[in-house]
Parts: C-alpha cells; structure tokens; sequence
C-alpha cells in the first residue's frame, strides 16, 4: 500500500471514528443514567441536520452554517427533554420499561422520517460546511471540514466529560447513574435528570448530523445508516461506557475504512457485524463495559 492509500483510511477512519463517537456518546450517557435505549437517535441525527439547513442555507433564513449550528444544537436539546418527558417518563417505572420506551422511541423514530419528509420534501439537500479549503497530509490534501471534525469531535467529548465532572449536573448525571434511589434521598432531582441526559444526548446527536450533513446529503432517511453504526459502536465499547463508547466509535471507524479500501462498499457492514459477534462472544460486556 502507498502512502496516499494509508493516508486515506487514516484520515478516512478519524472522520468516520469522530462521527461515531458524537452520535454513540448521546446513546451510552442515556443508557448509563436512565438505562434506556432511544431507537429515535438516529432520526434526531437526520432532524438536527434539516435544522442546520434551514437555519443557514440560502433557501431558508441563509444565517450561515455556524448559526445553523448553533441552532440545531439548542433546538434538539428541548426535543431531547420533550422526548424523555412523553416517551420515557410514563414508564421508567415500569418492569418492562425498557421494551417498552424501545417501541415508542421506534415509533417517534417513524413519525420524525415521515414529518421530514413532509416538512423539507424528498429531495437532498446539503449543508454548507462550517470551514472551506484543503490542507497538506502525508502527500495528499483533505479538506478542512475533514479536520474540523477530527479536531472539534474529541473537544466535544473531552469537554462533556469535564462537565460530567466539575460542575453541580455532572455530578447529578454519575450520581442518579450509579444509584437513583441514593442520588433521591441526597436532594437531587432524578427527573429533572433524566430529562438533561436526554437533552445531552441529543445534542451530540445534532452535532454529528450538522457535520454529517456537510459531508453527505441530506434525506429524510440518513439516520437509518449513524443509528445502525451507533448501535454497533455502543454494544462494541460497552454499555454505559463513556470511553469504552468512544473507543469503539474509532476502532469502528478504522475498519470501516480499511474495508471499503480494501474490500469495497458492499462488505463493510457485514464484517462490522461480525467483529462485534466475536466481540461479545469473547467478552460480553463489550471492551469496556461493566460485568
């Protein structure tokens, strides 16, 4: 392999393993504190990315994509609270809670593609990307949209993790996360919680669509493929395992790049698959996750 070879699946496999990381972060924070999984995440990838486009595109309010960011950020954390308070909340209490919210996040996941599709049309549309030119890498060039999103990606989540930290939610977040009941009787509301992890979780959802929609286009149906990948990454890494998730996020990214250089487009999704069967057949738990 040549030097531009192993210059696109590095720079391939960062993009791809940063993406991943946004997009299963979101999943892994929601299952660690509320322990439920959103079947919606991948259509609020999609809606965050149709907010961006009609922020910032020429067609909508043309505010620029650093608004059309900011915006879907803002907007998709009260869906986020707005999806745990009529999805969620009704049934935390539940025995079988878990079946349960999977059925009405897949069926929130139903209702967002087809308003999308009513909302914005069928036809693609791309967003602007945030940063425009090419630098130098290892004899070849990439874009500086591609470097962004390896450089802001690790940012965002080193900077979750210092909130989840250092300040008063944070702590709010590990101590309903490690024992609702306990966290209850400390004075922390578990509810109003719940509702941030969500927020949160759909926030890193929205970044990883804005940035995703500059890279791709935007269908009402491109959260079918990060939701897929961002079960793949979380079930990998671990559940409830930050950075077991992010681990997995790029060891995902990597092969992925790898196999569409090497092995094309039509085998990659079936070799993701089987690297996490074996997996979990060596270590359940994922590679980082809690036994």
């Amino acid at each position: 392999m040549d030097i531009a070879g192993l210059s696109s699946i590095l720079v391939s496999g960062l993009v791809l393993g940063s993406l991943y990381a946004l997009m299963a972060t979101g999943l892994s924070l929601v299952w660690g504190t509320v322990r439920l999984f959103n079947f919606a995440h991948g259509s609020l990838v999609m809606i965050g990315a149709y907010i961006a486009w009609t922020v910032s595109d020429a067609k909508g309010l043309g505010l620029g994509p650093w608004a059309g960011l900011a915006a879907a950020v803002v907007v998709m954390f009260f869906v986020g609270v707005l999806i745990e308070r009529l999805l969620a909340r009704p049934f935390i209490k539940r025995e079988n809670a878990v079946i349960i919210v999977l059925m009405t996040t897949l069926a929130a996941s139903s209702f967002l593609d087809n308003s999308a599709q009513v909302l914005w049309g069928p036809r693609m549309k791309r967003l602007a990307p945030l940063v425009t030119g090419k630098v130098a890498f290892l004899g070849s060039a990439i874009s500086m949209q591609e470097l962004l999103v390896i450089i802001v990606a690790p940012l965002i989540l080193l900077a979750l993790g210092a909130l989840l930290k250092k300040t008063r939610i944070g702590m709010a977040i590990r101590g309903v996360e490690q024992n609702p009941r306990f966290a209850r009787l400390a004075g922390i509301n578990v509810s109003r919680t719940y509702a941030i992890t969500f927020g949160l979780g759909v926030s890193l959802a929205a970044i990883a669509g804005v940035l995703l929609g500059s890279k791709k286009f935007i269908v009402p149906s491109m959260g079918d493929d990060p939701m897929l990948k961002a079960f793949i990454v979380v079930i990998l890494g671990g559940l409830g395992s930050m950075l077991g998730t992010v681990l997995g996020a790029y060891l995902v990214g990597f092969l992925e790049a790898a196999s569409i250089f090497f092995l094309g487009l039509y085998w990659t999704p079936a070799l993701l698959f089987i690297v996490m069967i074996l997996t979990l057949v060596v270590r359940p738990t994922g590679l980082l996750g809690e036994n």
